[in-house]
């Protein structure tokens, strides 16, 4: 989103990292597991509200028509190890706070990591002279108060079990012992594994006070196989907000042996115009161009390819595109927005047919209308519109028989580059993956570039049977017909 009619200023006093140590790691541990006992507690909500609405009520008192605040904290613990051997473990933690004031139809941003009284007071003093001096803009302004939540309901996004790092560094062992062990794999660019906990605090000045909690557990690899310069990589990884929904660090592992050593000895491929046929791991790639022409921002400026489509078909009738920031355990559902909104399940594109952008506050207000709830928000910056569990629903074709009829064809697991024109559609992006005879994925193929216009892409696009809700945005295996591939 273009920010105008903005003043920004941020001050940074505390970060705590351990990364890259290459001593004595029993001596990390024991430090690490110290300051975990005294920082893994988030501040108390209550104590967190007082702060926040002290900031707001100080700001009010001061000339300010308006404010609200934001408070993000968490704590991260990472490692990774390669070729059998530990590497690198990194523990980290955060305490932001964003503080936005509005004089009339002017806003300014200060955040800062210090939360003492001296910090606090200069913060406010700061804001309020930024404010008074920024560019008026507007569209600015707090959410409407009778869309925002009155209850923050339980997504059941936090996991409270803490992983040590000892843990971690089993679990990333065991995703590169099972990639190591497939054959054909000659080396391993390293294994990682992650857990993570986060809290948000937002405060408004019209009334809205909210808190949720996240967790984040995560294991990757990727390896190599082959020799010399007939090498080929590939990766895998898993994540989820319940350590009980993680996907078994070894069966992730051996998924990236096996499609590393699938690779090996690919072939170029002839030019021609083909149908496509994506992976649903980077199937994704394209419901993000559908939802990036969507953001409000970019259609109230009308760079938007799809601005003139409201209402219009841009799927075939079989297609339907949802976006969820209630589903249970989520990998991007939060029970309010960026702005205190109360958000809510909305179609997208409902049977083909253009049903909804996506729009913050600001965003809905330069088009006329009200916000979808998307409003998401960093502790710098104000809102800009985004979507949460983004996902595609599953057609009725199995993958298989998507591809039964094509004689010649391409199967696309990597994406490279980004050759997208946000305004034309313009769509074209480097490749690899495996081509595809006769209705069977038949040998590897790679410095390959597909190309097409992403408004025809959409128009012929079959979704298959196989949707799976494995990260934040998700699609089935996607067939585009009259897709370009070049090759020789």
């Amino acid at each position: 989103m273009a920010e105008t009619g903005v003043a920004r200023f941020r001050r940074t006093h505390l970060e705590v990292t351990a990364r890259g140590w290459r001593g004595d790691r029993r001596n990390l541990y024991n430090l690490l597991r110290m300051t975990a006992s005294a920082t893994m507690s988030a501040p108390s909500e209550e104590s967190t509200a007082e702060l926040l609405n002290g900031l707001i009520g100080r700001a009010l008192t001061m000339g300010a028509d308006a404010a609200d605040a934001l408070r993000v904290g968490g704590v991260s613990l990472s490692v990774s190890q390669r070729l059998g051997k530990r590497e690198d473990l990194e523990r980290s933690e955060a305490d932001d706070l964003g503080f936005r004031v509005f004089i009339g139809r002017r806003q300014a941003i200060v955040s800062s990591t210090d939360t003492s009284p001296a910090a606090l007071e200069e913060l406010v003093e700061r804001a309020v002279a930024m404010a008074r001096a920024a560019p008026e803009d507007p569209y600015c302004g707090l959410a409407d108060p009778d869309l925002l939540a009155s209850e923050v309901d339980d997504l059941d996004l936090f996991d409270a079990r803490e992983c040590d790092a000892d843990e971690l560094y089993d679990r990333a062992a065991e995703a590169e012992d099972a990639a190591r062990a497939h054959p054909g794999i000659t080396n391993s660019e390293g294994a990682d594994a992650s857990w993570s906990v986060t809290t948000v605090d937002l405060a408004t000045s019209h009334g809205f006070a909210g808190r949720y909690e996240t967790s984040i557990h995560g294991v990757s690899v990727a390896v190599v196989a082959g020799d010399g310069a007939a090498m080929e990589r590939d990766y895998d990884y898993a994540v989820a907000r319940h350590l009980d929904d993680l996907e078994d660090a070894g069966d992730v592992g051996r998924r990236a042996g096996a499609r590393a050593a699938e690779r090996l000895d690919p072939r170029k491929a002839e030019t021609a115009q083909v149908p496509v046929v994506f992976d649903p791991r980077v199937g994704s790639g394209i419901l993000g161009h559908f939802s990036g022409a969507l953001s409000g921002p970019a259609v109230a400026r009308g760079t938007s390819f799809l601005r003139d489509s409201m209402g219009r078909r841009v799927f075939p009738a079989n297609v339907t595109v949802t976006d969820d920031p209630r589903r249970a355990r989520g990998l991007a559902s939060k029970p309010f927005d960026g702005e205190g909104v109360s958000n809510r399940k909305t179609v997208l594109a409902r049977s083909g047919v253009l049903e909804s952008w996506i729009l913050d506050s600001a965003s809905a207000r330069q088009l006329g209308l009200g916000t979808t709830g998307h409003a998401g928000r960093g502790t710098s910056s104000p809102p800009s519109p985004f979507t949460t569990n983004l996902y595609m629903d599953a057609g009725e074709p199995a993958p298989q028989d998507l591809m039964a009829d094509i004689a010649s064809g391409f199967y696309v697991t990597e994406l490279i580059g980004f050759g997208v024109n946000p305004v034309t559609g313009d769509y074209s992006r480097g490749a690899s993956g495996f081509w595809i005879r006769d209705g069977e994925i038949s040998y590897p193929v790679s410095e390959v570039t597909i190309a097409g216009n992403l408004k025809d892409m959409f128009m012929n696009l079959t979704p298959a049977n196989d949707l799976e809700f494995r990260y934040a945005t998700n699609a089935p295996t996607l067939r585009i017909d009259g897709m370009t591939v070049a090759g020789t």
